[in-house]
């Protein structure tokens, strides 16, 4: 079994700001920068996935794909003590993003699948194993545009891609 997650990718602008704001991160929370190439915003994190449901995930992705393409505005940082990790996130969460990821939330969870019970919080990690929490604080905002999302898995601690739906 592999591990899946459904996400959308930085472009390549947003994608190098976003690297230099964990190297930034990673040294005042003490952690570790996510490295470029593994930045991304989670939709759902399905976890271990037979192959043989892959299927479904995507019936359920395209299915989602009538959300309007919409600009997230990452404008704060902060942490979750917890899991130990440093985050950007938004202030305001655009209603395409509510759409989008309760969407494939819920088509999930009618699927059969097991999703966490906490509450969705947009947010893009930017540090891992962070020693000291981060204060929530403003941030020169980052804009993703948000035209596609992903199914990607997760292997070796590398990111693969396996199929992309356009929105709108």
């Amino acid at each position: 079994m592999a591990r899946f997650f459904l996400a959308i990718w930085p472009d390549a602008g947003a994608g190098a700001a976003l690297e230099r704001l964990a190297h930034d991160v990673a040294l005042v929370a003490e952690g570790r920068a996510v490295e470029r190439a593994s930045i991304h915003l989670t939709l759902a994190f399905l976890g271990e996935v037979e192959k043989a449901r892959e299927a479904a995930i995507h019936g359920v992705a395209h299915a989602s794909t009538s959300v309007r393409p919409f600009r997230l505005l990452l404008d704060r940082v902060g942490s979750f003590r917890r899991a130990r990790v440093a985050w950007a996130g938004p202030s305001q969460v655009p209603e395409e993003l509510t759409l989008l990821q309760s969407g494939l939330e819920q088509g999930l969870r009618d699927g059969g699948f097991k999703l966490e019970d906490r509450p969705y919080r947009a947010h893009v990690t930017l540090a891992r194993k962070v020693a000291k929490p981060l204060p929530m604080a403003a941030i020169q905002p980052v804009e993703l545009i948000c035209q596609a999302f992903a199914l990607v898995v997760s292997a070796g601690g590398r990111y693969t891609t396996v199929a992309s739906w356009p929105l709108g």
